[in-house]
């Protein structure tokens, strides 16, 4: 779809041409959107869905929740007649997430909602303006070990203490997605972690510290689609090998030391521009 068409789209009118459930968030489907994207992979979400848009997936676990707010979705359309769980249900009237459900397969409503174009005639929304930022104090979190059910529960702390100082939204997004994606790791790889992050007007730092394996080869793990993730963390939509590559991506400068048999320690630093 072009720029044009995208910015009359609504939630509303996916989920009209979806014939689609509404879940959660039934007096937020004038919301409007800036893309879809359809993937069952939640690091592939992160690493390139753009910011407003619309998910659509089949994987109904929490993490679908937290990626999506931490990818700064709108919506989640589950599909194959998915329905999300209560968890996530209770996440996503927290976070002002919309969630949707219909019989549809992936192709079939990626058709449906191509056959839009030409039908919009909304107007979209200004965007929002934030606050100059102020200095904060140093916050720490532990990370327990294989947690699925609170992974992703620090990053949307974090997330949500920088955008209520009043930092850039898009730089607020760029953190939270690079603090889950590590998160992730620790809770996968390691046996305990500890995140810090220190904010300022000048800069925001993350560090992430773990005890476990370590990583025998940081530059190859580097790479884009390398991943020694187990079947199980793989079908809760992780482990496709864009954990740290995102973290990369985001980050202004990223700096991996790692020791195997002992853990690793991640930094991250993020300029604020002026």
């Amino acid at each position: 779809m072009t720029d044009m068409i995208l910015r009359l789209l609504t939630v509303h009118r996916i989920q009209e041409a979806l014939q689609a459930q509404v879940v959660v968030g039934e007096n937020l489907l004038d919301t409007h959107i800036t893309g879809i994207y359809a993937s069952d992979l939640m690091s592939d979400v992160l690493a390139y869905g753009k910011s407003g848009s619309v998910l659509l997936t089949g994987m109904n676990s929490i993490q679908t929740a937290v990626s999506s707010y931490m990818a700064e979705f709108k919506a989640i359309v589950f599909l194959r007649g998915k329905k999300p769980t209560e968890d996530m249900k209770q996440f996503a009237r927290g976070k002002g997430l919309i969630l949707l459900a219909t019989r549809g397969d992936m192709y079939e409503s990626c058709i449906k909602i191509a056959q839009l174009e030409g039908q919009m005639l909304a107007s979209s929304a200004a965007p929002a303006t934030t606050d100059k930022c102020e200095d904060i104090a140093v916050h720490q979190f532990a990370i327990a070990e294989g947690d699925f059910t609170t992974a992703g529960m620090i990053s949307t702390e974090i997330k949500e203490i920088l955008n209520s100082i009043g930092y850039d939204p898009k730089l607020v997004r760029r953190v939270a997605i690079s603090t889950y994606e590590g998160e992730m790791n620790v809770v996968m790889h390691a046996q305990k972690g500890v995140v810090a992050l220190e904010a300022s007007d000048a800069e925001i730092l993350v560090s992430i510290d773990d005890e476990g394996k370590g990583i025998p080869d940081v530059e190859k793990a580097m790479q884009e689609g390398f991943s020694t993730a187990t079947d199980e963390q793989r079908a809760l939509g992780f482990g496709s090998g864009m954990g740290l590559p995102n973290m990369k991506r985001n980050a202004d400068i990223l700096t991996v030391a790692s020791e195997v048999g002992k853990g690793t320690r991640v930094k991250m630093k993020f300029v604020v521009k002026k």
